[in-house]
């Protein structure tokens, strides 16, 4: 049986081979949550379903497979969430449900947003596993067996192996960003693990895309999954789409004089290769563009600060490739350009899918060398509409780009130290006396602490900060270097 319904600019089908779903209703209300889970949608604001909700969430909440295709930003957290959530007893000290992601940038917005789901389930716990951290570190944390955990394959696959870890106890597994992972080599990780999770486990998979890669992995792993798919097609609303054809020998130039003409707080570029990537950052640093790189080859302590600059405005311009990108969720990303245009239009859905979000109007610019003409008519035919061509101005004088808005300063303690947000960002009201509003966003790490002050008040903020004491300790700050391509 096929169901299928427009809303909102997203084009859902449910298929369900072998029992009826109930009837979608808007409200979470309307579902069979518990008052801690419906509490915590309340003072979140969450009060209507997103269409993904809206049709996962009464199959999950019985205990059904699923595969769905769904776009970054729909909601598809939300609802495995709500689903693995409603499934953990928290008296039983067992690990209960496991969610595995590409990235750990992504392991990390996961299971940030599982705890604000399960901040009114007392006693829950959460334990992040993935790469970049030492393994000894983690193991301490799994002393104390945790009901959720969230992280990359590899890094499970390790605790499974020294037995740090234990998984019998499993309820419920989630895939999430399925593609993502197989794209990442870690096919062979997955079904390692899958052999060793209990048989009667819920299997719910999320993918941006269904390869019959994903269709296989499916058969492996699920039974009988209902189907959900969200058209990953960006809302022409929201987001403005413009392609250029430029000579390859003069794209750096076209690159610097778009982002001269838009002028965004903070564009996110994508490259095929780390050397374009490199090539493209020194010549953006060079006309004085605040500019980072982001690549495979960077140290997972590079890559955290490269990503929390960006994210915090303290950085203008990103340059990456897919791959390193992946993962990457930055609120309100003005623009999105691809100095060359992706083979698959898939990935380019992915790319533009990461600016216009939550009603926001985002940009999207293309540049398109004559050779790539065919990879342009591709993404039409997928889009389903003409897409809008420009010309750009080499020739034009270009004046000195204005720097980023905010500065982000380290301070040498984190979340080892006891320090919270709150600490920081009272000193800096508070003791340095800067406004409320000269204060952007604040990461507390395990033991560093990022935070971005306005640019104008960094000076004064870095004193403020080295001069006074944060809840009694004296902690070593820092600026971070301006720009760079590591």
């Amino acid at each position: 049986m096929v169901h299928t319904v427009a809303v909102a600019h997203a084009l859902v089908r449910l298929r369900d081979r072998d029992a009826k779903v109930p009837v979608p209703m808007s409200a979470f209300t309307s579902l069979p949550l518990s008052a801690p889970l419906l509490r915590a949608l309340d003072v979140l604001g969450f009060a209507t379903m997103t269409p993904v909700q809206e049709h996962a969430l009464p199959a999950l909440l019985t205990g059904r497979d699923l595969i769905g295709q769904a776009r970054t930003g729909s909601g598809k957290t939300v609802a495995f969430g709500l689903a693995l959530l409603s499934r953990v007893d928290v008296k039983i000290a067992r690990v209960q449900a496991l969610v595995l992601c590409p990235t750990r940038e992504l392991a990390d917005q996961v299971s940030e947003e599982l705890r604000r789901l399960a901040r009114f389930i007392p006693n829950l716990k959460v334990v992040t596993l993935c790469g970049g951290v030492p393994v000894r570190t983690q193991t301490s944390s799994l002393e104390r067996a945790p009901h959720v955990v969230v992280g990359t394959p590899g890094r499970i696959l390790d605790h499974l192996r020294r037995q740090t870890l234990e998984l019998q106890g499993l309820r419920v597994v989630v895939l999430d960003e399925a593609d993502r992972m197989l794209d990442m080599g870690f096919a062979d990780a997955i079904a390692e693990l899958s052999a060793q999770l209990p048989r009667d486990r819920q299997t719910l998979l999320f993918s941006a895309t269904f390869p019959d890669e994903i269709r296989r992995m499916s058969r492996a792993f699920q039974r009988a999954p209902v189907e959900i798919t969200v058209d990953t097609a960006p809302a022409p609303v929201a987001i403005r789409q413009v392609f250029f054809e430029v000579e390859a020998a003069h794209k750096q130039r076209a690159l610097e004089a778009l982002l001269h003409q838009h002028a965004p707080e903070t564009a996110l570029v994508f490259c095929h290769t780390r050397n374009d990537v490199r090539e493209v950052t020194a010549g953006l640093l060079a006309q004085g563009f605040s500019t980072l790189a982001l690549h495979g080859e960077l140290e997972q302590r590079e890559r955290d600060e490269v990503l929390i600059r960006f994210a915090n405005k303290s950085c203008a311009v990103l340059v990456a490739t897919d791959v390193a990108a992946r993962g990457l969720d930055v609120k309100g990303l003005a623009a999105v350009i691809s100095y060359e245009l992706p083979i698959d239009p898939d990935v380019h859905t992915h790319r533009v899918g990461r600016t216009g979000r939550a009603g926001e109007r985002g940009l999207a610019l293309g540049l398109c060398a004559p050779k790539e003409r065919s990879r342009a008519a591709a993404i039409e035919a997928r889009l389903g509409t003409p897409l809008t061509w420009g010309r750009v101005q080499l020739d034009a004088a270009l004046k000195a780009p204005a720097p980023a808005s905010m500065v982000t300063l380290e301070v040498a303690g984190g979340k080892a130290d006891k320090l919270r947000a709150g600490d920081l960002l009272g000193a800096l009201t508070g003791e340095v006396g800067l406004a409320g509003d000269a204060v952007g966003k604040i990461d507390i790490l395990r033991q560093r602490s990022f935070v971005a002050v306005r640019r104008a008040d960094a000076a004064r903020a870095l004193a403020g900060l080295r001069a006074h004491k944060i809840k009694g300790r004296a902690f070593k700050v820092r600026p971070l270097e301006e720009g760079g391509a590591p």
